[in-house]
């Protein structure tokens, strides 16, 4: 290239530098960072140029001064640590009068809190424009967002009546255990299938009863497979113990596969991270026969899909996501998108 030609191009770039819009950058501090769910938050926001993630020095992690430092320097803090913890980094923002810094909480310890917003954008209409407004956000837990996708939309159609017990039976890959989980599982000495939960006291089941309306606490079978990611939430029903008053003209009356697959996919709507799956879909089966928990990993999708029989007036609805996906980083880096005014679909 001529000198001359090399010159023009340094001006050209120099004009077209000096004229296109700076991208303006959020400081994001990850507290918790070296988690499962806190290392796929970073991967989902290292490479983007309108998020700068800060961090403390490896050896001042833990230091309850620099955490406090780096919170009142961010933007935006992602906190994915135990509930302890979580509560008391939220008690060092309030005694600091604190209101700037979005909040976004990925532990149980705020999900029924009415001074936070919960972070399930989809829910229901408007939850979104409360989460783009609030500083506060609980992110919701893997399995209730199943369960509560599932459901909500069954309660605000009258299908499903308030108060009325439901069982839950979910699966989901070993990575929702944590580190310590998956070292065992990793090293080939796990269990091949676990069930847990059976004090019925799961801390995921206030969320469940709060947000899918029912006001009743499911009873909850969780289980553990042996695969990384993924899972699926199964919640069972028979149509005798349905409602169905407001749209069908009495009890139980007009309920069928049809209806109750209509009700949740005019919910939903088209577009977005969350897809209603054709009533009875099996072409996603693996082998014709069998729904594989983990074909959305590291996505932050989730399906939902309605299995009738009308004859035995009985369906299985079962809602199918990543559990570090949709379950937890994926939503989080999609409220902290949100709350920052960005994309909502950006990194994910």
């Amino acid at each position: 290239m001529s000198h001359r030609a090399l010159h023009a191009l340094t001006i050209i770039v120099t004009f077209v530098a000096l004229h296109l819009p700076a991208v303006h950058s959020f400081n994001v501090f990850i507290d918790g960072s070296a988690g499962t769910t806190g290392l796929q938050v970073r991967d989902r926001l290292q490479s983007r140029p309108e998020i700068t993630l800060i961090d403390p020095p490896d050896n001042l992690r833990k230091d309850e001064a620099t955490r406090r430092s780096f919170m009142e320097k961010a933007d935006a803090v992602v906190l994915c640590l135990p509930d302890d913890a979580s509560k008391q980094a939220h008690e060092w923002l309030t005694e600091s009068g604190n209101e700037r810094t979005v909040l976004i909480d990925a532990s149980t310890a705020f999900r029924v809190d009415p001074e936070f917003t919960y972070g399930f954008a989809e829910m229901c209409p408007g939850q979104r424009a409360l989460i783009k407004n609030s500083k506060r956000i609980s992110n919701p837990g893997c399995y209730p967002t199943g369960f509560i996708a599932l459901t909500r939309p069954l309660v605000e159609a009258g299908l499903l009546k308030k108060n009325q017990g439901l069982t839950v039976n979910a699966i989901s890959g070993y990575s929702g255990g944590g580190k310590a989980l998956m070292e065992i599982h990793e090293a080939g000495e796990a269990e091949p299938w676990g069930a847990y939960g059976f004090n019925l006291a799961h801390k995921h089941l206030p969320e469940m009863a709060k947000y899918s309306k029912l006001g009743k606490q499911p009873i909850f079978q969780p289980q553990v497979g042996s695969f990384a990611q993924g899972m699926v939430v199964s919640v069972p029903l028979h149509y005798d113990n349905m409602g169905g008053r407001r749209l069908f003209g009495g009890r139980g009356r007009g309920v069928s596969g049809e209806s109750i697959h209509k009700a949740i996919k005019d919910w939903y709507g088209e577009g977005g991270f969350v897809k209603v799956m054709d009533l009875g879909d099996t072409s996603h089966f693996e082998r014709g026969a069998f729904l594989r928990p983990d074909n959305l990993a590291n996505t932050n999708k989730m399906q939902l899909f309605v299995f009738a029989n009308d004859d035995a007036g009985q369906c299985v609805l079962c809602a199918r996501l990543d559990n570090l996906g949709k379950g937890a980083s994926g939503a989080a880096v999609q409220n902290l998108n949100l709350a920052l005014g960005l994309d909502e679909g950006a990194g994910l």
